[in-house]
């Protein structure tokens, strides 16, 4: 019959065993969660796995995105406060150049576009110039220039041609001749297309979507600038220029609002997610690359 010495001594060795295995299994499971999130991270640098829109922290940097309005690997703030301003920027470019558009291509016989001064005060100028405030909070230094700027241009744009408001071309008009604000007009314009190009080298190495946004619209400014620059021979800015400047002026609104649809969209509110498509030069269409050969090898 055992003492109460050896029974002590067995209880003992029970819950040391008892212990051991309890510790054993715990660093089995954290072994397993750390392969299992290890895993998850490398899914997530192609876009694909539970952590695909996550900072994985590995360089805590994320891929071009239309949506994001930024062209290369940039790294975001963290613990941000503010949703993505992008679309609400994209959205008041698009909407403000869709019907000024539509005016430059003389459609239905419009011949003035006052209607766009109220528009490019208020929606294009000052909703995309908060937007692109908006984005240098987020420390989106490309987004914040171009947003910015874009609302500054339709804010420029809607003094300039305010109806017996500011009398800009009235008093330019007498003091150099009718075809001094046409001059005047048309360097406003090349110096939006050479502000352009520049932001347009920057988006080569992103999507096709953001560098078709941004060529579109380098080719809008171009044309309208030619345009007022060649008057025809009654002195008014030259139609046939000025309805091409109008063609690529829309197919820029239409691509602002499906980089914008891009931006918002995700599979938590739409069946559909819009794709942006990498360039294959790229450091995502790099990795994709890199990707699809390793699974073929």
């Amino acid at each position: 019959m055992a003492t109460a010495q050896q029974q002590n001594g067995v209880n003992a060795e029970e819950r040391l065993d008892g212990s051991n295995k309890e510790y054993n299994n715990g660093v089995s499971n954290h072994r397993d969660h750390a392969e299992e999130h290890e895993v998850a991270k490398k899914a997530a640098r192609f876009g694909y796995g539970p952590l695909a829109h996550i900072d994985t922290n590995d360089s805590a940097r994320l891929p071009a995105f239309g949506g994001e309005f930024q062209p290369g690997l940039y790294r975001p703030v963290k613990d941000r406060k503010f949703a993505n301003p992008a679309p609400l920027g994209l959205s008041a470019f698009a909407l403000t150049t869709f019907v000024l558009s539509l005016i430059n291509m003389n459609t239905r016989g419009v011949p003035a576009p006052n209607i766009v001064v109220g528009i490019a005060f208020g929606y294009g100028g000052l909703v995309q110039l908060l937007a692109g405030m908006w984005e240098m909070a987020v420390g989106n230094t490309f987004g914040a220039t171009a947003l910015s700027s874009y609302g500054g241009f339709w804010l420029s744009f809607a003094i300039i041609l305010t109806p017996g408001g500011f009398d800009i071309e009235a008093q330019i008009e007498a003091a150099g001749g009718a075809t001094a604000f046409l001059n005047s007009f048309g360097f406003f314009l090349m110096g939006w297309f050479i502000f352009t190009t520049i932001l347009l080298l920057c988006t080569l190495r992103s999507t096709v979507a953001f560098f078709c946004l941004f060529f579109t619209l380098d080719l809008t400014f171009l044309l309208l600038g030619i345009g007022y620059l060649h008057p025809n021979a009654a002195g008014a800015p030259n139609p046939p220029i000025i309805k091409a400047g109008g063609f690529f002026g829309l197919l820029a609104a239409f691509l602002a609002w499906y980089n914008a649809l891009a931006g918002i969209a995700d599979d938590g509110n739409s069946f559909i997610v819009f794709p942006v498509v990498h360039f294959p030069w790229s450091q995502t269409g790099m990795q994709k690359r890199g990707k699809t050969e390793a699974e073929t090898v």
